[in-house]
């Protein structure tokens, strides 16, 4: 048996290039387009949005499956990059995300080698389980640096 759940925001128009967004989870901020697209630079755009979305539900994904793999996750910090290709007709996609975390994970007398191979099993549970990154058409590349104490 499957379940739902449901999430939403509203949106509200603010006058030109400036919107105002209210999460269901409570907060609240402004947006714009990107300067490229007629919006205000130094504000968050919906394309922030799209990148950071997959990047942060990539990232509580990992944090579950490293409790899972049992990995003593010390540090996780990860740049993320949507690439965006305007098509000659002007409609624009994400073709890509990349990821690359910095994964910090504490050895405690464990060989690295088995460190190492529970860290891609997490990272790939994280991919897999990804909510987000398996509701986007664009493909999602994950490069990790991974730091073994």
């Amino acid at each position: 048996m499957s379940t739902t759940a449901v999430y939403h925001t509203t949106v509200i128009w603010k006058g030109e290039h400036w919107g105002h967004l209210v999460m269901g989870n409570g907060p609240q901020m402004a947006f714009s387009a990107p300067p490229d697209a007629q919006g205000h630079p130094d504000v968050f755009t919906p394309e922030d949005a799209f990148v950071a979305a997959i990047n942060t539900c990539v990232m509580m994904m990992f944090i579950w499956a490293s409790e899972r793999f049992k990995l003593d996750l010390v540090a996780y910090e990860c740049r993320a990059e949507g690439l965006k290709v305007v098509q000659l007709d002007r409609t624009e996609t994400f073709s890509e995300v990349t990821l690359w975390p910095q994964i910090t994970v504490a050895a405690n007398g464990k060989e690295t080698a088995v460190i190492d191979a529970r860290i891609q099993k997490a990272l790939k549970s994280a991919r897999k389980y990804s909510l987000i990154a398996n509701s986007v058409q664009s493909k999602i590349h994950i490069e990790p640096t991974v730091i073994v104490l």
